[in-house]
């Protein structure tokens, strides 16, 4: 299914630019891609069965993980917070990635998908936080909640995409906030840059907001290697993959999304399996990768176990060693080689 431009024009409330090959006017699109099915689709996936029961609680043998306050020199060490939060440890730089440390990923407090497993960090326990990066709008990358309380013990500087930061600056005012496109660059000190790359996703806070937020994924580039962070991401030909490597040359650690992706007709064009993880790791280029988004949150209908075994069955078929795609556990800490 070819995805097209709409051709109603309601408002969008989160951001008003130019249109480009990616925004409409209203909505933003993938190129080439395809639209996130809809309501009776949706529908006929919840009321279908089919959907594994997970435990209501699991302990980390790695949890509580308590980071050191600074990683210098030539290392690289990221630690698993939870679902698509990653502690990234690089060149100096505290940098994290969709921080959520409430305990259900939704728009209310009493119901939607419950954490079943503790952050891998207690929030008091966090180094200096410099930067956080929030891929998009969804409520399990973009908590407002732990925003707040990252804005007020470290006042970090948050990237994301075009018409998120109007939804964090209305509930964070003072928040230092860079919003980008994809092919933007931002420039840090000591040599350090931020590239927002596509991905092929989508984006919502409700039901009337559809699309009108971009979605994106980021490499940081410093002078102990490159990172590519992808958040969430349909495999889409591994077309983006291709293109991130085209451009970058290459990473020393690709954080990829492994899990959310059952049932396949209706997830695949926004949530990439582990097979299709694996690919993508080769085709950008990433000498190592951190697999996340699974075992923290019951989105889709897949085990809690599944997407580990299905990593392993597709690192068996490609000959490549488990140790170059690390499926991270809340609390795990990867030392990412040289």
């Amino acid at each position: 299914m070819t995805q097209t431009p709409r051709t109603s024009k309601p408002r969008n409330p989160y951001y008003g630019g130019p249109v480009s090959d990616h925004f409409d006017g209203t909505f933003f699109f993938n190129p080439e891609g395809e639209t996130p099915l809809g309501f009776r689709e949706l529908m006929r996936w919840q009321f279908g069965g089919g959907r594994a029961r997970w435990p209501k609680r699991v302990e980390s043998p790695f949890c509580p993980a308590r980071p050191d306050d600074r990683v210098d020199g030539g290392g690289l060490r990221v630690t698993m917070i939870g679902h698509a939060c990653l502690l990234i440890q690089v060149a100096g730089l505290n940098i994290l990635t969709d921080p959520v440390w409430s305990q259900r990923a939704s728009p209310f407090s009493f119901a939607g998908p419950r954490r079943v497993v503790e952050p891998g960090v207690r929030f008091d326990d966090l180094p200096p936080i410099d930067i956080v990066i929030v891929t998009h709008n969804h409520y399990d990358h973009l908590d407002l909640a732990t925003l707040k309380r990252l804005q007020a013990r470290h006042g970090p500087h948050i990237v994301t995409p075009l018409g998120n930061d109007t939804i964090i600056r209305r509930a964070i005012p003072d928040a230092g906030i860079s919003v980008m496109d994809w092919g933007d660059r931002l420039s840090f000190e000591g040599g350090i840059t931020v590239d927002c790359e596509p991905c092929h996703h989508w984006s919502a806070r409700g039901t009337r907001d559809r699309r009108m937020a971009l979605w994106a994924a980021f490499v940081v580039s410093t002078p102990a290697g490159k990172v590519y962070h992808v958040g969430d991401t349909g495999f889409h030909d591994g077309a983006n993959y291709r293109a991130a490597k085209e451009k970058h040359g290459g990473f020393r650690l690709a954080n990829l999304p492994v899990g959310a992706y059952e049932p396949r007709w209706f997830m695949k064009a926004q949530h990439q399996n582990p097979e299709e993880a694996v690919e993508g790791m080769l085709l950008c280029g990433a000498a190592f990768a951190a697999g996340h988004h699974w075992g923290t949150f019951q989105l889709t209908d897949e085990a809690i176990g599944e997407p580990l075994a299905a990593l392993h069955t597709a690192l068996d078929r490609r000959s490549i060693a488990p140790s170059r795609f690390r499926p991270m556990r809340s609390g795990e800490v990867f030392e990412v080689p040289a």
